[in-house]
């Protein structure tokens, strides 16, 4: 038996799953806050020194939790951008999150390379305001002293990684992280120095993209360092994901992801083209309107929390009455909305009650991410299972509504540190590679998530019917929103 180690160094928190790399069993936890000093307000990027990264890692590794590890995976954020100077030290806090004013920036390279579908065809995305490329167009605009220093450029885990290694000469990444960067094609597994030259005023070096086996390098102490990726795809690959599988994320935002055998490219710009944690991709749609179209209508309700709104749900009917919520109340991205807003309709006299209206908001919520689904089953993905993620999953009125919606079977995995197991089951890969025991071609086979399996059954039918009041609203309101 040999022992590996998988480090999630999120937002807020690092969490450190030891395991079994047979089979995949949880030996030991550890976890730590990250500290909060150093993030900045008023819509300006997150300002995060990196070292604050490492001191969590400490902390969280502490007591002897890696006693025996023979190997370790890193999953990080994603979109964090660390600009490094000459010598390898940060040139400013590394940029993390969104940033609303960075809209501006990706709207100007969007105009710069001469449209959406210029930058689909590019790198399989279109630029959004969190992504790093983007966030090199606001350094550059915004500080151009530290964009004029920056001379290389790493993301969380590249940085993690390179530091777990001693700050070695050779820089690093995934594929998976890579595809997110706004500036490295899934589709043809190269980088876009013209894009980062586009960005950022200049060119910048770039970590060397390994592949999904393949480790960093070994620590003087002789502890492997796997590729490492980011959380999606770490998260992704803790779950087991594979051909026929789709993930729906329940966050404020949606969002929906598939594993598919190839790289999209949409020019609608609804679809992120990203690679996954295998050698395979994960095509995302994203929704800007989730849970937090269940927390507007608690509120309109006077409902404390959203168990309350789930349980007012349930003595309503499917349809709720006729009653439709288009839950755009943030815009929308899916369909590429960004100044609608939400819309409540079929409003009649036996329809205006509390339950009929929290009806309305779960079947609304839902009904926007099967339309999300339905972009990536039209580019022919194959979605045949969905992994259901988020708090909210284990509402009564969601698993109530959600298998008929989808028109699939659901499942709801036990809640897990999934980033950091995919990250600890990429280390045993690239342990075993190291070792002659498994194939570069074929991850380790771990056990599978607990889960509940929810299966649409007879509810089917009804779920179509609501799933088409719901569209023809959609339509009434927004007439060929899903033209591309």
């Amino acid at each position: 038996m040999g022992i590996v180690a998988g480090l999630d160094s999120s937002p807020d928190f690092t969490r450190i799953v030891v395991c079994d790399s047979d089979t995949g069993a949880v030996l030991r936890q550890g976890y730590a806050p990250h500290p909060v000093e150093g993030a900045e307000g008023g819509g300006r990027p997150s300002d995060v020194d990196p070292q604050a990264w490492l001191l969590s890692l400490g902390e969280a590794a502490g007591g002897g939790l890696l006693e025996g590890v023979q190997a370790i995976g890193v999953s990080a954020q994603q979109n964090g951008l660390v600009p490094l100077d000459v010598q390898g030290n940060t040139v400013r806090p590394a940029l993390v999150g969104g940033d609303k004013r960075a809209q501006v920036a990706a709207a100007d390279l969007v105009d710069a390379l001469g449209g959406r579908e210029a930058w689909a065809q590019a790198v399989g995305c279109v630029p959004q305001a969190a992504q790093p490329v983007t966030k090199l167009r606001w350094l550059n605009k915004t500080e151009p002293e530290a964009a004029l220093r920056t001379t290389m450029l790493m993301q969380a885990h590249d940085w993690l990684v390179w530091q777990l290694l001693g700050r070695p000469v050779r820089r690093t990444t995934d594929r998976g992280g890579a595809s997110g960067t706004g500036y490295w094609s899934a589709a043809t597994g190269t980088y876009r120095q013209d894009l980062v030259e586009l960005a950022l005023g200049h060119q910048a070096a770039l970590p060397d993209v390994l592949g999904p086996s393949e480790a960093a390098g070994t620590t003087p102490e002789g502890l492997l360092i796997s590729a490492g990726t980011g959380e999606t795809m770490a998260a992704a690959f803790g779950l087991g994901i594979g051909l026929g599988d789709a993930v729906v994320s329940l966050g404020a935002s949606g969002s929906v992801m598939a594993v598919h055998p190839e790289a999209l490219v949409d020019s609608s710009g609804m679809i992120t083209s990203l690679a996954d944690a295998t050698g395979m991709h994960l095509p995302v749609v994203t929704t800007l309107n989730a849970v937090r179209a269940l927390r507007g209508a608690a509120e309109l309700l006077g409902v404390p929390d959203l168990e309350g709104l789930s349980d007012l749900a349930m003595k309503s009917t499917p349809g709720a009455h006729g009653l439709v919520l288009l839950p755009y109340l943030e815009g929308e991205r899916t369909p590429n909305l960004p100044h609608t807003a939400g819309t409540l309709a079929g409003l009649r006299r036996e329809s205006m009650r509390p339950e009929h209206l929290a009806r309305a908001a779960f079947e609304g919520m839902l009904c926007g991410l099967a339309d999300a689904l339905d972009v990536l089953r039209g580019r022919g993905v194959d979605v045949r299972r969905i992994f259901l993620l988020g708090p909210t999953a284990e509402l009564p009125a969601v698993q109530a509504v959600a298998p008929a919606l989808f028109g699939a079977q659901v499942v709801v995995p036990q809640p897990a540190d999934y980033a950091a197991l995919g990250a600890a089951r990429q280390a045993a890969w690239a342990l075993g590679v190291s070792q002659g025991t498994l194939d570069p071609r074929l991850p380790p086979v771990w056990q599978g998530a607990v889960a509940q399996v929810l299966e649409p059954g007879e509810e089917l039918a009804v779920g179509q019917a609501v799933r088409q009041q719901y569209v023809s609203v959609r339509e009434q309101a927004h007439p060929g929103a899903f033209r591309t």
